[in-house]
């Protein structure tokens, strides 16, 4: 059984928004997935970032994962709504986060899988639910660690771009912490 990793928009974006996305495509080493809320999220996001555009033609991600049984919609709407407080005005909202969850949490075809999300609240939620977490800093982090990014003050500098860039990973305190996580 492959364990996935399931990047939400949050992530994409950040790569995107300093022109990284190959660095995230060769980090899933053919093991990224998404579901169709964030594949929708992420088609959107192309009007801001049309580097995003690769993501879907490039399959890197494969198709995405469909939730359509009647149950499944009724459990995903739940977790939007309830955990997520998802407003039903909006129903977009939280919905790929709550895809994610359910479908790591409940398909055990997608059972070890991790959630790549830098949405401190999903991260809280995933946790809760005993499912594997990492945010955008351990994706740079692992990067410099196995040579993709010549080192730990080009990491760093990627992520100080990200946040210029108007998106929003943690940073560690200093380059030399990429070092370590």
């Amino acid at each position: 059984m492959t364990a996935h990793l399931f990047p939400d928009n949050t992530v994409l974006c950040n790569f995107a928004s300093v022109h990284q996305l190959h660095l995230l495509s060769k980090l899933l080493d053919g093991r990224g997935a998404w579901v169709e809320a964030v594949a929708f999220e992420c088609e959107r996001s192309s009007a801001h970032y049309p580097d995003l555009k690769s993501v879907a033609a490039g399959g890197w991600l494969g198709d995405p994962v469909e939730v359509s049984d009647e149950v499944e919609l009724l459990q995903v709407e739940g977790i939007r709504k309830a955990v997520f407080g998802g407003a039903a005005a909006r129903p977009l909202q939280h919905l790929g986060e709550a895809q994610t969850i359910h479908v790591i949490a409940r398909r055990a075809q997608f059972a070890g899988s991790t959630w790549l999300s830098d949405d401190q609240e999903s991260l809280r939620v995933a946790r809760r639910q005993g499912i594997a977490v990492r945010e955008t800093q351990h994706l740079v982090a692992e990067a410099v660690q196995i040579g993709f990014v010549s080192s730990a003050g080009a990491g760093f500098s990627m992520l100080e771009q990200m946040i210029a860039q108007g998106q929003n990973p943690a940073l560690p305190r200093s380059a030399t912490d990429l070092l370590s996580m």
